[in-house]
């Protein structure tokens, strides 16, 4: 099987091709194949694939093999993986999972509008919100020195997420950008970066500082949120319209690793 890896700020991707071959895995191949000790490795695996209406199909599965509604990084290497198969060229509409995605792509950099969010919750202790995946946005001081793992671990699998859980960020907020850790469901552990949390924690951060003097000076104004995750920079541009968030676009390098043949060893 020839597979190709991509990575977007340090989340990295199995991509394989069905869209000119059909390529069928079971839930315990996936796992094996993304296993980074006895596979390939990768956060996740994704097959492109033909559909009637648009450029193309993005179907993505989590590293322990199960399915997953959406993945932004993901999404952002699949859009260069789709570029590198020509199937298309700077712009693309595919769809996937959560619903259709425009994206461009210049170079190595990949912008992707996101759905729309319309509806949020602000517990005591965290905010929850739906970016393509279930999301927790916890902000905390000194996140270098956070135990992610632990705490990362105790709210996917707390009683108020069940039974699906749910990916968990924890935020820093600095000057002039924020600071991001994310613990991720279906991989388990901490990833070098989320594109969907990212975007859950820069519209958390705008929630949390709505009545602040730049929330204000913004309002009906493009919002521009940098971050920083463990595996590099990311840009998230959005608008509000009362409590809906719309016109998201995450915007990120993504690139193209390695490729190579998979022969599965009894």
């Amino acid at each position: 099987m020839h597979f190709y890896k991509y990575q977007g700020t340090g989340n990295d991707f199995i991509m394989l091709d069905s869209y000119h071959e059909d390529i069928e895995l079971s839930a315990s191949e996936i796992k094996q194949i993304c296993d980074r000790n006895f596979g390939i490795g990768a956060d996740g695996l994704i097959f492109i694939k033909r559909h009637p209406d648009y450029d193309f199909e993005m179907d993505y599965y989590n590293a322990d093999g199960s399915s997953a509604t959406f993945c932004g990084n993901g999404a952002r290497c699949i859009v260069a993986f789709a570029r590198k198969l020509h199937i298309i060229e700077d712009e693309t509409i595919f769809i996937a999972k959560d619903g259709v995605h425009n994206a461009e792509i210049n170079d190595n950099i990949v912008k992707l509008q996101m759905r729309n969010v319309a509806a949020f919750q602000e517990e005591k202790n965290f905010f929850s919100l739906n970016t393509g995946t279930e999301h927790a946005v916890v902000f905390v001081n000194d996140l270098t020195q956070y135990n992610v793992l632990k705490e990362g671990r105790e709210i996917r699998y707390s009683k108020d997420f069940q039974p699906l859980g749910t990916n968990v960020n924890f935020v820093e907020i600095k000057n002039n950008y924020l600071k991001i850790r994310t613990y991720e469901k279906g991989v388990e552990d901490e990833t070098l970066s989320c594109g969907t949390g990212i975007v859950a924690s820069a519209i958390s951060f705008v929630i949390k500082n709505e009545f602040n003097s730049q929330s204000k000076k913004t309002k009906n104004k493009p919002f521009v949120v940098d971050v920083k995750s463990k595996g590099g920079d990311l840009k998230v541009f959005f608008n509000r319209e009362n409590n809906t968030f719309e016109d998201i676009w995450l915007q990120g390098e993504t690139n193209f690793v390695f490729e190579g043949i998979y022969r599965k060893i009894n």
